[in-house]
């Protein structure tokens, strides 16, 4: 694979290409984080390449949350080399020969992972993206079989699949094979009949090394494509967001408990910030006789104005949450993460629905475990009834029959759901009477603002009625819970 960097001018706008990207994907860097960037490539030099990405990370990053976009795009900034690995070439040719090629990169590939070989294995997947990942018009005659392969596609269509290169490869079929190599080699065995623990841990070990190398494919199907189509263009659209940048409604189990794991971070934060609110605001109006008063002493110069002191009270916050289908991530996030904040105000009720309504505060308080939260509200709590389809109206209206002592004049209500009535009335008045009773209603919608009104959506209908905020991610909930909340 042919290797190596251009001068210092190509050198500063790889740096300043990096920075641009990992802005993008919302990383606050600022001018002298890029400064202290710089030094730190004078200094190391290009030499190692992790010493690079380890000073870079040192210099640019502030939260270990940040690495995952930053290795990401440091590998299309700063890539392990460029253009087509040396002897290699597609996958073509006769059957038999294709399966031969993937049977050599197996068995090697198994070698190298038994041998935990990180080099051997990074060379191997730029092997393999090679021979088994080309798609499109640029896999040439023969190399059509397989997902996402063949001829004749679209103008730059053609590229380089990590997908179909582990799908030929399949290398989280070897662990027996890589187990077999490490056991005739005299290694992972126990001693005095620790011989079931020792191969627990090093099937364990043998995981994280496959995907370790799965990883690696990754990297390099984006360095190959990354050449064709840009770097910059792949930095922002191939490159997997931060957490607290990915949609409720499109996030995986993996992101959810990613972004579960940040509930307690964000959660001090706002609560530092709805603090900050709360001693401005105690400062209430200027008082005007008293500063006049004052300004006696400056001769008539009001340099140190009086204000009239308030005392607000914390306020009530009650959370009405859509549990069903996708929009579930989107709210048991944001019950956990009010939940944690928990001591800036003076009282948390929260309820659950899907078609009924019912309180889930007992649920939500204390050490609750926030993977399984999900699944004992919709267990433990009475929140659906016939059916399973999400019904507004009929959520509404029975929260606003059978709970009128849970909003007051010092309660802020929060209404979580993407407001899909599945053709149901929304039962408007009802959200009416609360919004009455209510100092504040606030309904936070995970669906982009185009969504609204189409299909089953009452959205727009809602939000006549009450305030209504797309909120998509956690950076954009943690902004307006910071923003919106009453003090």
């Amino acid at each position: 694979m042919s290797a190596g960097h251009g001068g210092t001018e190509d050198l500063a706008a790889r740096l300043t290409g990096l920075v641009q990207a990992l802005r993008g994907h919302g990383l606050r860097i600022g001018t002298g984080e890029t400064v202290d960037a710089a030094a730190a490539l004078q200094v190391l030099g290009l030499a190692e390449r992790e010493y690079v990405r380890e000073g870079l990370a040192a210099a640019l990053l502030r939260t270990d949350r940040q690495r995952a976009v930053f290795d990401a795009v440091f590998d299309l900034y700063f890539p392990l080399g460029v253009g087509i690995p040396h002897g290699t070439r597609p996958l073509d040719g006769e059957p038999a020969d294709r399966a031969a090629t993937v049977a050599d990169l197996r068995e090697r590939l198994a070698l190298a992972l038994a041998a935990n070989d990180a080099a051997a294995t990074a060379r191997l997947a730029g092997e393999a993206v090679e021979a088994l990942g080309r798609y499109g018009a640029a896999a040439g005659p023969g190399a059509g079989w397989g997902p996402g392969s063949g001829q004749g596609g679209r103008p730059g269509s053609d590229g380089w699949s990590a997908y179909q290169t582990l799908d030929r490869l399949r290398p989280e079929t070897l662990l027996a094979r890589v187990l077999a190599a490490l056991r005739a080699g005299g290694a992972g065995r126990g001693a005095d009949g620790a011989d079931g623990f020792t191969d627990r841990l090093t099937e364990d070990e043998i995981r994280r090394r496959i995907r370790a190398f799965r990883a690696q494919v990754g990297t390099e199907a984006r360095r190959r494509v990354a050449e064709v189509r840009g770097t910059e263009r792949i930095a922002e659209r191939a490159v997997a967001p931060t957490p607290d940048r990915v949609d409720f409604l499109a996030a995986g189990a993996d992101q959810l408990a990613e972004l579960r794991r940040t509930v307690r971070p964000l959660a001090r934060k706002l609560a530092t910030r709805l603090a900050a609110r709360r001693r401005r605001a105690a400062r209430g109006r200027i008082d005007l006789r008293r500063t006049l008063r004052r300004s006696l002493s400056t001769g008539g110069v009001p340099l140190r104005p009086a204000y009239r002191r308030r005392r607000p009270a914390r306020p009530e916050i009650v959370l009405l949450c859509d549990v069903s289908g996708s929009v579930a991530g989107f709210a048991n996030f944001t019950m956990l993460l009010v939940r944690a904040m928990r001591d800036q105000f003076t009282k948390v009720r929260v309820f659950a629905f899907v078609n009924r309504t019912d309180e889930v505060t007992r649920l939500v308080a204390g050490d609750t475990d926030p993977a399984g939260l999900g699944r004992r509200i919709l267990t433990e709590a009475a929140v659906a009834g016939w059916h399973g389809s999400s019904d507004y109206g009929a959520a509404l209206g029975e929260f606003a029959e059978r709970y009128p002592d849970a909003v007051g004049p010092r309660t802020a209500v929060l209404v979580l759901g993407d407001a899909r009535t599945n053709g149901w009335d929304p039962n408007l008045p009802a959200l009416q009477r609360i919004a009455d009773r209510a100092r504040r209603v606030i309904w936070l919608n995970p669906e982009q603002a185009s969504l609204w009104g189409t299909g089953d959506s009452a959205a727009l209908a809602y939000a006549g009625v009450v305030d209504m905020h797309a909120c998509r991610n956690a950076r954009r909930l943690g902004e307006l819970v910071g923003r919106l909340l009453p003090v």
